[in-house]
Order: structure tokens, then C-alpha cells, then sequence
């Protein structure tokens, strides 16, 4: 009775990620699909689960219709520079966090995880003001100070729970063989939180390169748009250029799936020695 009921248990969780994975799947399958079908063919009835004949011409169109090619070298630049600086910044703060005790520690955490509980578009007004006094309002310099602004606080909160995993005899000992504490940090400390380093950096790229409200508000002109921007500029008031939009998007997809695969042995390490604490 009981192997009966294991077996039947067993069979309804396997249903049950299968059709989660087909949920989850599918909306990249068909983002795919659209971006090889004909722009006539796209909104042809009956529904085509498959292209009849598979065409790039959405693909040739954004580099000759739009500055695509444009696009993606500023969201590679700001979302690469925004995400090093953030993660470098955020390891400091973190190691201070982990490692020293003072006063203003609880309120400082506390804003950091408060930031992370408030919608980033409720901000978007004085972000501008803000912005357009300081004149870096379509400034790709001014997105990306704006992107590491928001991604310290998570970023800080994450490796602060790596910092506390090392025991303090490691760096100790690198004091007394006569390291500075910056020393012990960046000879002996940084290596061994490598995982999380790489994982606190592949979080913060994936968000600068996805980020969209953010960048629509403070970037106007097609020579500093990045790619989320271009995206959202497919969308007008009558029309949306499904096949262009879609093939746009599988081109985004791309370089964040090849970051993953490349480093996802750090980031399983990286997560999993951020959620135990030793």
C-alpha cells in the first residue's frame, strides 16, 4: 500500500514539473518561432506552432531599419561598468558590515533592505529632476551612476552573508604575517569569496541589462538607447512590430544565457555558501 501510494506521489510531482516546465518554456519557444516567421505569416490564422519557412528577415531588419548593433554596444557598456563598480563598492561595504561593530549598523542594514521593498518607478520623478540638474539626462554616464546607486543595497545585504561565513582566524593570521587589513582582504579574503563575488556580479549585469524604466526616463536619443529602451520603442500607439520585437529579444536573451552557463558553477557555490551560515 505504501509503495502504491510513494509510486502515485512520484507520478503526480513528475505531471506536475512537466507542465510547469511547459509553462515556463513556452513563452520563449514562441518568442523564437515569431522571430523566424515572415512578418505576413506572423499573424496568419489558423496559428502556425512552426515557421512553414524559416526566414531572418526580422533579424537583417533591426540592423538596417534600426541602430540595433547601437543598442546593444551602450547596454554592454553601461550595464558592465554599472555592475563591476557596484559589486566592488559592495564588497567594501559588506566586509565593513560583517566585520566591525558600530552604532549606525541596524539602521544602515535596514535602509538597505527597505530600499529593496520599494518600486523603483515610484522614484522616477526626482530621479529626473535630480538628473536634469546635475545635466546627465540622456548620458550614459548618468544611467550608469544610477544603476550602481541601486544595486549597492542588494548587492551589500548578499556578500555581508558571505563575509560572515569566513572565519576571522583567516584574516588574523594574514595580519600577523604582516598583511594591512586591506591586505588580508584582497590577498586572502576575496579569493575565497570568489563564488559570491562572481554571483553578486552576474545579478547586478542581468538587472542593469534588463533595467527599463529607468532608462526610457532618462535616455531620449537612439545614439545612448539601450536595449530594453529599443524594445520598448517597437510598441506605438497603433501598431507593434511583433517580428522585429521578437527577434530582438532572442538576440537580448542571448548574451545572459552565455554569462550563466559560463559561471553557473559559481553562482550554485556562491548561493548556497550565502544561505548557511557557518
Amino acid at each position: 500500500m505504501i509503495d502504491k501510494e510513494t509510486q502515485t506521489a512520484k507520478v503526480v510531482k513528475f505531471l506536475f514539473l512537466g507542465l510547469w516546465l511547459v509553462i515556463t518554456v513556452f513563452p520563449l519557444y514562441w518568442i523564437v518561432v515569431t522571430s523566424f516567421k515572415k512578418p505576413g505569416a506572423i499573424f496568419s490564422y489558423p496559428l502556425t506552432y512552426w515557421p512553414e519557412v524559416f526566414s531572418v528577415e526580422n533579424y537583417l531588419g533591426l540592423f538596417s531599419k534600426a541602430q540595433f548593433g547601437t543598442y546593444v554596444v551602450n547596454s554592454l557598456i553601461v550595464a558592465t561598468i554599472a555592475a563591476v563598480v557596484a559589486t566592488f563598492i559592495s564588497m567594501l561595504s559588506a566586509y565593513v558590515l560583517a566585520r566591525f561593530e558600530f552604532r549606525s549598523k541596524g539602521a544602515i542594514l535596514l535602509a538597505f533592505l527597505a530600499t529593496q521593498m520599494i518600486p523603483s518607478f515610484i522614484a522616477l520623478g526626482p530621479l529626473y529632476l535630480l538628473m536634469t540638474q546635475l545635466k546627465l539626462v540622456d548620458n550614459r554616464f548618468g544611467l550608469i551612476l544610477i544603476y550602481i546607486a541601486v544595486c549597492i543595497p542588494f548587492c551589500t545585504v548578499m556578500l555581508r552573508g558571505f563575509f560572515e561565513n569566513i572565519p576571522d582566524a583567516l584574516e588574523e593570521a594574514a595580519m600577523i604575517d604582516g598583511c594591512s587589513r586591506f591586505g588580508a582582504l584582497f590577498r586572502v579574503l576575496v579569493p575565497v569569496l570568489k563564488p559570491g563575488i562572481v554571483a553578486a556580479f552576474i545579478f547586478n549585469f542581468v538587472n542593469c541589462w534588463n533595467e527599463l524604466f529607468l532608462s526610457v526616463t532618462l535616455i531620449n536619443s537612439d545614439a545612448n538607447k539601450t536595449i530594453p529602451t529599443a524594445l520598448n520603442g517597437f510598441i506605438t500607439s497603433y501598431n507593434i512590430d511583433w517580428g522585429s520585437m521578437s527577434a530582438a529579444a532572442v538576440l537580448t536573451i542571448i548574451p545572459t544565457m552565455v554569462l550563466f552557463a559560463f559561471a553557473s558553477r559559481y553562482i550554485v557555490q556562491g548561493l548556497t555558501a550565502g544561505a548557511v551560515k557557518g
